[in-house]
């Protein structure tokens, strides 16, 4: 089976996220099938950004369009939104005659590449998917307070209605979508659930240790901690609003007040549009156990997870998240084996239905707080207990390999 695989935000381990464009594309590649991935060269997201034409990574080809940069989400963003579309559709005679796709996959976070999608799949006779990252326009709308009558809302909403009547199948990587899907006019047989997860491989690469060795300042100071007597709470990943850490600092000054408290170190590391803010808050409080480290290489992640005590990752509460939600953080979390202190109020919990850790409410830092003293007061083995449950979930239901054949027999 040919499968065209179109994400504006496609990364890869050279130049980071969006991963799962890699790793389902590998995946389906190791099954037989080829795969051609369509990206831009400019993402927010990414740590690299490619240089635009062909290049293949790890077996995987892809071509990058060249596309303007951007910051934000303005209008810098919708021009790089649509110049990547306008490109695709551009193409898609070339494409369809060239590649002759069987599948073609609209998978871009915004709805809008489902017309250059639509377009190659129909000159090349081929079944149409679209991939749903998140809700858009409802994210945008409900997360960043667009009107629904702002032009980018309309043009993103007509969007979506056009994918759910046209494409042969929706993938979904949140759960409970059911709803929201049916009223703007999706047939629910076309659904199929599949989530994010890990590149197995590269964890058991990890745990044989072929691992990047963790970065020589957090591993120093993370040594120095445990040292002092302190169990260390961490956060690996974006430092954005969406990630409400300014709750984490809310409910470190808290535990800073208390003995118990002060037996815990807080280690953030990241980057992201709120990390300077985030850390001049830290100086300026005195939150002297926190500790604010920059973004480290994937590789490294499995030997900074390790030496958590507790993984920490929390939420804005917005009614959004009733639809369910798909971090990857959270599946490394788990499959380092971390007891998890999950702050959040959503459709679904997989700390929860794990028995991965403790859930507490969003937005909340006694909450918050309360509960990393709770995990606190747990004995080692406790813990471990609860990381190898997180980890088990993982490993049954979040595994690429897993995730690729869902995605494949959803076709079928």
């Amino acid at each position: 089976m040919k499968l065209l695989l179109i994400n504006h935000y496609a990364g890869s381990p050279e130049h980071g996220m969006e991963f799962r464009p890699f790793y389902m594309a590998r995946e389906w590649r190791r099954a037989g099938h080829q795969v051609l991935i369509l990206a831009a060269s400019q993402s927010h997201v990414r740590s690299t950004q490619p240089q635009p034409g062909g290049q293949t990574i790890d077996g995987v080809p892809y071509v990058w369009y060249s596309t303007p940069p951007y910051a934000g989400n303005g209008l810098g963003r919708a021009r790089n939104i649509f110049s990547f579309c306008r490109q695709v559709w551009s193409d898609a005679d070339a494409l369809a005659e060239n590649f002759q796709p069987d599948v073609v996959i609209a998978s871009s976070t915004y709805p809008m590449d489902i017309w250059p999608a639509r377009r190659i799949a129909q000159l090349a006779r081929a079944k149409l998917v679209y991939e749903v990252h998140d809700l858009w326009p409802l994210s945008p709308i409900e997360l960043s307070g667009m009107s629904p009558i702002h032009p980018f809302a309309l043009v993103c909403q007509q969007a979506e209605v056009e994918a759910y009547r046209d494409a042969h199948v929706v993938v979904s990587m949140l759960p409970k979508v059911h709803e929201h899907m049916a009223g703007h006019g999706l047939d629910l047989k076309k659904l199929h659930i599949v989530p994010n997860g890990i590149a197995l491989d590269e964890w058991m690469d990890a745990e044989a240790g072929h691992s990047e060795a963790l970065n020589p300042e957090i591993a120093t100071h993370i040594a120095l901690q445990r040292a002092g007597g302190r169990l260390v709470l961490g956060y690996a990943g974006s430092h954005g609003l969406p990630n409400a850490l300014d709750v984490l600092l809310d409910a470190a000054k808290l535990l800073q007040a208390s003995p118990e408290g002060q037996k815990i170190a807080i280690v953030m590391v990241g980057g992201g549009h709120e990390k300077a803010r985030l850390a001049e808050r830290v100086r300026s409080e005195g939150l002297s156990h926190v500790s604010l480290f920059d973004a480290i290489p994937k590789g490294q992640i499995p030997a900074l997870l390790g030496q958590f005590d507790i993984a920490y990752i929390g939420w804005q509460r917005t009614p959004i998240y009733r639809f369910g939600i798909a971090p990857n953080k959270l599946m490394d979390y788990m499959m380092a084996g971390r007891a998890v202190l999950h702050s959040v109020e959503a459709g679904n919990d997989p700390v929860a239905e794990a028995g991965a850790g403790l859930t507490v409410a969003p937005e909340d830092p006694v909450a918050v707080a309360e509960g990393v003293l709770r995990l606190a007061q747990c004995s080692p083995a406790e813990r471990t207990a609860m990381g190898q449950k997180g980890r088990a979930f993982v490993l049954a239901n979040h595994t690429y390999p897993v995730l690729a054949q869902r995605f494949i027999d959803a076709l079928n």
